[in-house]
């Protein structure tokens, strides 16, 4: 898949981000995994969508890293009300995701890198 162009940042609403973890069954994690593809191609595809990950952890077996930015909290409701409906729910056995309101943003790694 190549890469698509990183969208400009509308600061007239704040970004969201959503981020936190979940648990599964660690024999379940691989399967979990494969069933979000779908979600995550999706959500990079939507409007204000700004990236999407959701992967494993590389310590623990059973968790699940979960990270979203989006544009602005209308562009994630959007994408929420339209967008798929996770089937993989159940397997969920704990849920620790926040959203954040993000007023600034600065590079880590200085200007040029992104």
């Amino acid at each position: 898949m190549g890469t698509r162009p990183v969208p400009q940042q509308d600061w007239s609403a704040p970004t969201v981000i959503v981020a936190g973890h979940i648990t599964v069954e660690p024999q379940q994690c691989e399967s979990y995994l494969a069933g979000c593809a779908r979600i995550v191609e999706q959500a990079r595809r939507a409007v204000g969508c700004l990236d999407v990950a959701i992967c494993a952890d590389l310590v623990d077996p059973g968790r699940v890293n979960i990270f979203e930015r989006w544009e602005s909290q209308a562009a994630l409701e959007t994408f929420r009300s339209s967008g798929p409906d996770t089937e993989q729910r159940p397997a969920m056995l704990t849920v620790s995701v926040q959203e954040y309101d993000i007023a600034d943003v600065r590079p880590v790694f200085g200007k040029e890198a992104e």
